[in-house]
């Protein structure tokens, strides 16, 4: 922060860490071998959609280049209820680090397009035999991650095990400090 911004109270916001993706492979064994959640195979990237055909077209040629390679992953695009888009990519369970490389493409490509102010999160749901689920929610604007652990069929959520995850996490994950952040993400894809 510079001494102009301190003057007129202004701070700089942190820059996203795309690349802290690919620590998710990594936490989903500790995920695993502490809490047995495993990766569903799905994830997804959450944009606010912006109006006009420039967004639309970058929007398709995302989707037709994951879809490009004959091994590449399902992806799909979808809205929830408050108007968000989300473009959810189904993958192998086996292969977080595959998914997770999708996601950075999808974030990568819409913020090279100049609309990364409109990317918000992404998330990777893991899921445990008992069958609950759990997200890990990656805060784009913030470079961090946080849990979302949304108890079965109720808009409640399971703060006990989100601070545990917290926790468990620390030490793999950049992990938002500030609870206020940690935003429910109710109907996203996978939970």
């Amino acid at each position: 922060m510079g001494f102009w911004d301190v003057i007129t109270g202004r701070t700089r916001p942190k820059q996203p860490q795309l690349d802290s993706l690919f620590l998710v492979p990594s936490a989903a064994i500790t995920l695993e071998t502490t809490l047995g959640l495993r990766p569903t195979g799905t994830g997804a990237a959450c944009y606010r959609a912006a109006t006009g055909q420039a967004f639309h077209q970058v929007q398709a040629d995302v989707v037709e280049l994951l879809n490009a390679d004959p091994d590449a992953p399902d992806v799909e695009v979808s809205q929830d209820e408050f108007g968000f888009t989300w473009l959810v990519v189904h993958r192998d369970p086996d292969d977080p680090a595959a998914l997770c490389t999708d996601l950075h493409a999808v974030n990568t490509a819409l913020e090279d397009q100049g609309f990364g102010p409109g990317l918000l999160c992404s998330l990777i749901p893991f899921a445990g035999v008992d069958g609950r689920r759990i997200g890990l929610v990656y805060l784009y604007k913030r470079g961090s991650f946080y849990p979302f652990a949304p108890k079965a069929g109720e808009k409640e959520r399971d703060n006990l095990l989100e601070i545990n995850l917290r926790d468990t996490l620390a030490g793999e994950l950049p992990v938002e400090q500030d609870l206020g952040r940690w935003l429910a993400v109710w109907g996203a894809p996978g939970l």
